[in-house]
């Protein structure tokens, strides 16, 4: 599924996003212990190679949930649940694909990977101009991901094999319909290929 003509990855400049694998939401993949197989070696591909791993997960503080107004369909009724608490066991890291010393990571508290969090000055300091895209959910953090990173003109590819849904028509539709106008969308065979 690799886009043709892909140019092989700057290791250095390239950056391996792991979005939402945390305890409380891998379980909601279809098929969660093959995802986390081939996350955690795209995430050893990118480690070995050279690049930089950042992992980002949704979690909220009390002042998080008292910002977050009624209005908002999305994250309000999570807020008033008092829902996805930052220190709580759901919101951590899935140990199979857990932050390792130098990896970036951040905490955010809408969709998007940077929306809410410093990632972007972030990955500006290390010269980062490429993300590589891992995540639960397609219709979630990876699409709110895809459409800001591609405005803000990242060299952009999603890996087909390491994001999913729980709607499988949903995820289809954006893997093989949406994503290609805005980023490559390859697998984690391809993904190594590009490494060399």
């Amino acid at each position: 599924m690799t886009t043709p003509a892909a140019p092989a990855l700057v290791a250095g400049r390239t950056a391996l996003l792991s979005m939402d694998f945390q305890n409380g939401i891998v379980p909601l993949a279809p098929e969660p212990d093959a995802l986390l197989a081939r996350v955690a070696g795209a995430i050893a591909d990118v480690r070995a190679a050279g690049g930089t791993v950042g992992h980002v997960r949704v979690a909220f503080t009390e002042d998080d949930w008292d910002a977050v107004p009624d209005r908002n369909v999305s994250f309000g009724a999570a807020a008033a649940a008092k829902a996805m608490h930052h220190e709580d066991e759901t919101t951590r890291f899935h140990p199979a694909v857990a932050p390792q010393d130098g990896d970036i990571v951040v905490r955010k508290v809408r969709y998007g990977a940077a929306s809410t969090t410093d990632l972007y000055a972030r990955l500006a300091e290390r010269g980062i101009d490429t993300l590589v895209l891992a995540g639960i959910s397609t219709s979630g953090v990876v699409l709110s991901t895809v459409m800001d990173a591609a405005d803000r003109d990242f060299r952009l590819y999603v890996l087909s094999d390491c994001v999913a849904d729980r709607d499988p028509e949903v995820h289809r539709v954006l893997v093989e319909k949406v994503f290609p106008s805005r980023a490559r969308v390859i697998d984690t065979a391809g993904l190594r290929e590009l490494l060399g």
